[in-house]
C-alpha cells in the first residue's frame, strides 16, 4: 500500500496540486512582477556537471517519522544531440532496494528547451518523446493521430502542443529552477511540460527572500526562496546562491496531512 502511494503522489503531484494556465505564446510580463519565462530569460550554462543525489521523503503530519523514503542519482552531463550543443539529464529513483524509476532527458545547452526524453516506470513501462523528429511512443507503440485510447490521445495531443513552442521539460525542475533570474518579488511563469501528460502550462514562483541553511562545520549557505502555493499545497525551495543548486524543498500537500522533503546530500556514490 505504501509503494502504491507513493507511486501515485510521484507522478500525479505536479496535476492534481498545480493551478496552471495554458500556455499562450507570450513572452512579455504578466504585470510588473510577474516574469513569463521565454528562452532568453534562462542561463543553463550555471549547471554543473557531475552525480547529484537527493534524499526524499514523506511525513504524515509535521511531526510524525519520515516514511517512504527515496533516494533520487541525477547526472548532468554536457553534449551533443542531432548536432546540437545539449544538456543530458539521467535520473535514476530507488526506492528500499529497488529501482522504481529512470529517465535520460536532454535539453538545447542555451535554452533549456526539452529535445528528447526517455522514461521507464516500474509499474507502466517505457515511454520515448523526441522533440526533433516528432515522434512519441508508450510501450514501444508509436503514438499517432488515429489513435482512440483516452490515455494515449492525451499523451499524443500534449505532445504535439508542446512542439510549436518554448517549453521547459517538468521532469527538470530541479535542474530549471537554478537557471531562472532570480529577484526578491519576482514571480516567474515557467512554462512546464511534463512529456507524457497534458500540453504545456504556464506554472507560476516567486522569489519571496533569502534564508540560510547551515551546512558542515557550520557553514552557512545563503540562498534564495522560491515559493509555489496553490489550494492545499504549498512548496517552499532553497536555492544556493553561490552554486545556483537547489538544496532544499520543503512542501505541504492536502493542507497540511501530508509533507514532502527533497535535500541535496553532499556526497554521492
Amino acid at each position: 500500500m505504501k509503494n502504491d502511494f507513493l507511486f501515485f503522489i510521484l507522478i500525479t503531484l505536479p496535476f492534481v496540486t498545480v493551478a496552471a494556465k495554458n500556455i499562450t505564446y507570450s513572452s512579455s510580463k504578466k504585470d510588473q512582477d510577474t516574469l513569463i519565462i521565454s528562452q532568453n530569460d534562462v542561463n543553463p550554462a550555471v549547471l554543473k556537471e557531475g552525480t547529484h543525489r537527493y534524499l526524499v521523503y514523506f511525513k504524515k503530519g509535521k511531526e510524525a517519522p519520515r516514511s517512504m523514503t527515496s533516494f533520487w542519482t541525477r547526472k548532468i552531463l554536457k553534449t551533443e544531440f542531432n548536432g546540437k550543443k545539449a544538456i543530458e539529464v539521467s535520473q535514476v529513483w530507488e526506492q528500499n532496494d529497488t529501482i522504481i524509476h529512470t529517465t535520460k532527458s536532454i535539453s538545447d545547452a542555451k535554452t533549456m528547451q526539452w529535445l528528447y526524453h526517455k522514461s521507464w516506470w516500474q509499474k507502466t513501462g517505457n515511454s520515448t518523446y523526441n522533440f526533433i523528429n516528432s515522434t512519441a511512443t508508450i510501450a514501444d507503440y508509436t503514438l499517432n493521430d488515429n489513435d482512440t485510447l483516452k490515455t494515449r490521445k492525451k499523451s499524443w495531443e500534449g505532445f504535439k502542443t508542446s512542439l510549436k513552442q518554448y517549453a521547459l521539460n517538468w521532469h527538470l525542475d530541479l535542474e530549471t529552477f537554478p537557471i531562472l533570474p532570480h529577484i526578491v518579488g519576482v514571480t516567474f511563469g515557467v512554462p512546464f511540460y511534463d512529456p507524457g501528460f497534458s500540453a504545456p502550462k504556464y506554472v507560476y514562483y516567486t522569489v519571496t527572500g533569502s534564508d540560510k541553511l547551515i551546512g558542515y562545520n557550520n557553514q552557512e549557505i545563503d540562498c534564495w526562496l522560491l515559493e509555489h502555493t496553490t489550494k492545499g499545497n504549498k512548496e517552499v525551495f532553497w536555492i544556493s546562491k553561490e552554486t545556483k543548486e537547489v538544496l532544499k524543498l520543503a512542501q505541504e500537500i492536502a493542507g497540511g496531512r501530508y509533507y514532502r522533503y527533497k535535500i541535496k546530500m553532499a556526497f554521492s556514490n
